[in-house]
């Protein structure tokens, strides 16, 4: 029997597929298990059953037999003989049986299997493809003939009319076999570049995972340190209000207690008072002008006790508002100060004995400013003979940030620096070799450089105020413009392995290291 007759006996009734764990009812008939159990269950309500072939009565729903044998046989078919799937091309050659096809002869314009393939004609007009209905694409549509060349200079597939007499005549042409062969080769080398570049990608996304995870433990890190800081921060501000209260109270307690003394005393002057007005008044009611004129010694008694008897002057205290302020100013002064010193702020001064001999430093070593006339400072070994100067300050480890005002025109350059960089020559500047790294303004133009490297960075700046953080260990370098809000312009990410100077570079103009306001 042929395979799709036996397919025909083995299908449900119901499903038209083969059969699936099959059932059979009292009448002979079989089914798929779920789809008479559905049909089943659907009839319920209708006063009884049948069988949906020969429509076989039943009152009472009816019990479902498995028919193993049945069974075994649809599953040995179907994993000999898989469904064929719509629009399947099938083997041209098997008369007998569904085979799907292997292979399409394009010469032939045949289908065959695996089995007629093995026999088939192996000449080389006889092409062999993926299986195929469509044939007319392979043919010349003028000729009607194999296209079997391929012609270079228009890029297109030929017969071999088309190469003798037609159009393409005097055209490179290669074989379709070999045209095919190189146009693989160069997909496989696209296929590798492809490769290769996919996986490049995912070996960054697997870096910027682990950047992004790095950047949330900083931050746990950086808010678990903010959060400490203002904790002591404010155990300090606390301590710094109860002793400054504690002083405007004993400031008040001594000056009420001042006035309240001398409440006291010139209330006992008072009572004093009373006793002599009432000794003068016995005096003044004498009507005998001589017993009120001898000079006995009661009356000089009186006399004397109505001299003198005033205080002088007003010993009262008083709330001195002044000194208490300053000592709270103070005091949060040394609590921001040691803030500052406990985070990144660093105090920097700059050492004149590297300055060149065209730029001046200021008395507090703080500005180092441009000048046309020689400084005449004294030669040094370690001073630059270019406009460059370093800070006295090295770093070796830590955090460190500090700030820089530039002035509005001029061409300058603010970084860091190795210790061991030359003194001499251009390739002194900060940024012209590997030993340091700066944030560069020439022509009202801004770039970042190290070595060979100069990248451009934002045209414009706000503000003439930048900052530059410093993490050693972190292997980090970033300048920021101090605007508002605060802008980043680059961060450097390298490895440190000498101590570092700050280091700033003058054409014009001047810089100047801002002084905190605390």
């Amino acid at each position: 029997m042929a395979a799709a007759d036996l397919r025909d006996e083995l299908n449900c009734s119901i499903c038209l597929n083969v059969y699936e764990d099959p059932v059979m009812l009292r009448c002979g008939h079989n089914f798929c298990s779920t789809c008479m159990g559905n049909l089943l269950s659907s009839q319920e309500g209708s006063g009884g059953y049948s069988c949906p072939v020969c429509r076989m009565w039943f009152e009472e729903r009816p019990a479902l037999q498995r028919n193993i044998a049945l069974r075994n046989i649809a599953e040995r078919f179907q994993s000999s003989h898989p469904e064929e799937e719509p629009g399947a091309i099938l083997c041209t050659y098997c008369i007998n049986s569904s085979t799907p096809a292997f292979k399409t002869c394009v010469h032939c314009e045949a289908s065959m299997c695996e089995g007629h393939v093995k026999m088939h004609n192996k000449s080389p007009e006889h092409v062999l493809i993926e299986p195929t209905t469509d044939l007319e694409n392979r043919k010349c549509s003028k000729h009607k003939k194999i296209l079997e060349y391929y012609c270079c200079k228009d890029s297109v597939c030929i017969c071999v009319s088309c190469r003798l007499d037609g159009p393409h005549k005097g055209h490179k042409v290669e074989s379709v076999r070999d045209a095919f062969a190189k146009k693989r080769e160069k997909l496989s080398k696209i296929l590798e570049g492809l490769s290769s570049q996919k996986v490049e990608a995912r070996r960054r996304i697997q870096a910027l995972l682990g950047h992004k995870d790095k950047v949330k433990r900083k931050a746990a890190t950086f808010n678990k340190t903010v959060t400490k800081l203002f904790r002591d921060v404010h155990k300090k501000l606390e301590a710094l209000e109860v002793r400054i209260l504690n002083e405007g109270r004993r400031q008040e307690d001594e000056a009420t207690n001042s006035v309240t003394d001398l409440i006291r005393h010139l209330e006992a002057e008072i009572d004093e008072f009373s006793k002599k007005i009432t000794m003068a008044e016995k005096l003044y009611d004498i009507k005998d002008p001589l017993s009120l004129l001898e000079d006995n010694g009661t009356n000089k008694e009186v006399y004397e006790d109505l001299k003198g008897t005033t205080r002088e002057g007003n010993d009262v205290k008083d709330l001195h508002e002044g000194p208490t302020f300053k000592s709270l100013l103070k005091g949060l002064f040394d609590i921001v100060n040691q803030v500052r010193l406990d985070t990144l702020q660093t105090d920097l001064e700059l050492d004149a004995n590297t300055a060149g001999k065209s730029m001046r430093v200021s008395k507090d070593l703080k500005t180092v400013t441009s000048t046309e006339i020689s400084n005449n400072y004294p030669t040094t070994p370690r001073r630059f003979s270019i406009n460059q100067v370093l800070s006295k300050a090295r770093f070796s480890s830590g955090r460190h940030y500090w700030e820089v005002l530039t002035s509005k025109t001029g061409n300058w350059r603010i970084g860091v620096t190795y210790g061991s960089i030359d003194t001499k020559g251009d390739q002194s500047a900060i940024g012209n070799n590997g030993k340091s790294w700066c944030l560069r303004r020439y022509h009202n133009k801004y770039s970042v450089m190290h070595g060979e490297n100069e990248i451009d960075v934002m045209q414009t700046f706000s503000s003439h105020n930048f900052g530059v953080y410093l993490d050693y260990e972190g292997g980090l370098l970033s300048f920021y413009e101090r605007s508002d809000p605060v802008r980043h312009i680059h961060t450097f990410h390298t490895t440190f392995t000498e101590p570092l100077h700050a280091a700033f570079l003058l054409t014009d103009g001047f810089v100047k290291i801002v002084t905190m306001p605390y």
